[in-house]
């Protein structure tokens, strides 16, 4: 399993997907402020995505109208792309390394292990920003789920879960969430690990995830948190694959932008608790 990122100076943030790039940009525009004021570059790391070509100049038009100095295609299609150091270069003078949309296990393939993820993780420890929209929001943490199934997913094995790239511990990210009907992906993954805060992520909505575990919803779009911790009883550990799974007592919480919630107490914050929690650092 990758090793966790922790005392990190940077900013976690995942995005549901689907963000508007065009006409506010609330979210892209909440990223490219929360890098550091000498170091407005973006690296856009497009390794998950089937057709990085078409994916590359979107965010490129947003992040340079949003004012960034500079914005770089990384489009590691190998594992020696990986390796390759003019890569590394840029993204150790980015500010911000966002992870787009696409296969999820495509980018832990490729990225993980690696030298860039490495330089990725030393720049997020030195306060850059890491961000990721679908796919790479899913990435994020230390285990991601991945598969097709949505709405017929509250049944033993029907979320497939593996390692993702260790940027923090504790929770589960899933993307698309309201659109795609998604609810029982993360309580079925819940089930059997009750442990993990699952993050639902609507589109254009997104959390920031502060070093203090602290999560801040941003966008317009809702973020749904699926808290399993409190799990009462289920069946999952007496029936076979492809059986529907029984839950009790499973917590939901649906934030807004300027909600948060504490991810360890597992306590929800209004705004004016949250800006007490995290004062004035978004």
């Amino acid at each position: 399993m990758n090793k966790v990122i922790s005392e990190a100076a940077g900013y976690l943030v995942a995005i549901g997907g689907a963000e508007d790039k065009e006409f506010e940009m609330e979210i892209l525009g909440r990223v490219l402020a929360l890098a550091p004021d000498d170091h407005t570059e973006v690296a856009v790391i497009v390794t998950a995505s089937g057709v990085p070509e078409e994916v590359f100049p979107t965010y490129e038009a947003a992040f340079t109208q949003l004012g960034a100095t500079a914005v770089h295609a990384l489009d590691l299609r190998d594992r020696n792309d990986a390796s390759d150091p003019e890569h590394i270069a840029t993204i150790q003078r980015c500010g911000v390394i966002f992870f787009s949309g696409g296969d999820q296990m495509r980018l832990t393939n490729v990225l993980g292990g690696s030298p860039a993820l490495e330089a990725i993780r030393q720049r997020y420890q030195e306060g850059a920003v890491v961000a990721g929209t679908s796919a790479g929001a899913v990435a994020l943490p230390t285990a991601i789920i991945y598969g097709d199934g949505s709405v017929d997913a509250l049944h033993r094995g029907g979320v497939q879960m593996g390692a993702g790239l260790g940027f923090v511990e504790g929770l589960l990210i899933d993307s698309h969430f309201l659109e795609r009907g998604r609810f029982t992906r993360l309580m079925e993954a819940g089930a059997t690990n009750p442990e993990y805060l699952g993050v639902g992520l609507g589109e254009d909505a997104g959390v920031i995830i502060h070093g203090n575990r602290i999560l801040e919803a941003i966008g317009p779009g809702h973020v749904i948190l699926v808290d399993n911790r409190g799990l009462a009883s289920t069946n999952v550990a007496e029936i076979s694959n492809g059986d529907p799974v029984a839950l009790e007592n499973v917590v939901m919480h649906a934030l807004i932008s300027g909600h948060g919630f504490v991810i360890d107490e597992r306590k929800y914050l209004n705004p004016q608790a949250l800006a007490e929690s995290v004062g004035g650092a978004s």
